[in-house]
C-alpha cells in the first residue's frame, strides 16, 4: 500500500493548504506591491474626507504617496525583513515567486477618470495619479516610485506582474501564469493588508486558488485596518483562505523540503 506524504503550514483556522497538499511545483509566493511609493507631496484632506479615506496604494520608501500623505512608513518597513526570510526560503526551495506592481501607462489610457478625480481629491493642490511628485509621476510605469524596493529586487526568473488596479489579476496575465505552472496554492505578502492584498486574496479565491496571507508580511496605512481585514479572512472556517506568520512558513518549508 502506497502511503501519502502530506504537508501543511500551521495557520488559521486550519493549516494551510487545507488538503495538505503543499509541494514547491503547486505552491506560489506573491509579493504585492512593495513598491517605492507614487511621488506626492504631502496632502490636505478635501471636501471633509478622511486620510484613510484618501490613501490609494501601498508604498514603503521615503517621499513616497505613503509618506507625502503623513502616514508613519514604520509598519510598511517592518515588514520587509518578514518577506525577505520567505523569500529566500522559498527560493532554496524551488518555489514559484511573483511579484506585483501597481501602475499605469504613460499615456495614463488605463486610469479611469473617477481614480484619477479621487486621487487628485487627496492631494495637495489637487495633485494625484499621473502628475509630477518626488518620485517621479505618480503611479505610472516606469517613474521612479513605481520601482520595487531595493531590499525585495526580483532576481532572475521571477515573474512581476504589472496592475492598473488593486487586485492582482484584474488586466493582468497572472492566472495565466498560475495555472501554465500547476499553481493551486498562494502564499500572500505585501501592501496594503486591506486593499491590494486583501483585493487578490478575494479574487484568487473566487478563481479557487488556496490562498494563505502572512501577518508579519503585511501592513496597513490604519491599523485598525489591518487586523479587520485579516480577521474578515479568517471568518467562516476562512472564508477567503488562512493567515499564518512568516516563521511558522520557514520552518515548515525548512523541515519538509530539500534545497534545490
Amino acid at each position: 500500500m502506497t502511503v501519502l506524504t502530506t504537508y501543511s503550514i500551521p495557520a488559521d483556522p486550519y493549516p494551510f493548504p487545507y488538503n495538505g497538499n503543499l509541494t514547491p511545483a503547486n505552491t506560489a509566493f506573491i509579493v504585492i506591491d512593495m513598491q517605492n511609493g507614487k511621488g506626492s507631496p504631502q496632502p490636505q484632506v478635501l471636501r471633509g474626507a478622511s486620510p484613510t479615506a484618501c490613501h490609494l496604494l501601498d508604498f514603503c520608501s521615503p517621499g513616497g504617496y505613503v509618506d507625502g500623505m503623513g502616514y508613519s512608513l514604520t509598519d510598511a518597513r517592518k515588514c520587509i525583513e518578514p518577506i525577505q526570510r520567505v523569500l529566500e526560503v522559498c527560493r532554496r526551495k524551488g518555489f514559484l515567486v511573483i511579484h506585483t506592481r501597481e501602475g499605469h501607462r504613460p499615456d495614463l489610457s488605463d486610469l479611469p477618470a473617477n481614480k484619477r478625480w479621487r486621487s487628485r481629491m487627496c492631494g495637495l493642490n489637487g495633485i494625484g495619479i499621473g502628475d509630477a511628485g518626488p518620485l517621479g509621476k505618480v503611479l505610472v510605469r516606469g517613474e521612479e516610485g513605481w520601482e520595487i524596493i531595493p531590499e525585495l529586487q526580483p532576481i532572475a526568473g521571477e515573474i512581476i506582474i504589472d496592475k492598473p488596479g488593486k487586485g492582482s489579476f484584474y488586466a493582468t496575465d497572472l492566472e495565466m501564469v498560475l495555472a501554465l505552472r500547476g499553481i493551486k496554492n498562494i502564499i500572500l505578502a505585501g501592501v496594503t493588508t486591506d486593499v491590494c492584498v486583501h483585493t487578490t486574496c478575494r479574487e484568487a479565491n473566487d478563481r479557487g486558488f488556496e490562498c494563505m496571507v502572512l501577518k508579519d508580511c503585511t501592513a496597513a496605512t490604519d491599523h485598525q485596518n489591518y487586523l479587520d481585514a485579516l480577521c474578515m479572512i479568517t471568518q467562516q472556517g476562512g472564508l477567503f483562505g488562512t493567515v499564518s506568520d512568516s516563521a511558522s512558513v520557514v520552518d515548515a518549508l525548512e523541515k519538509s523540503f530539500p534545497d534545490v
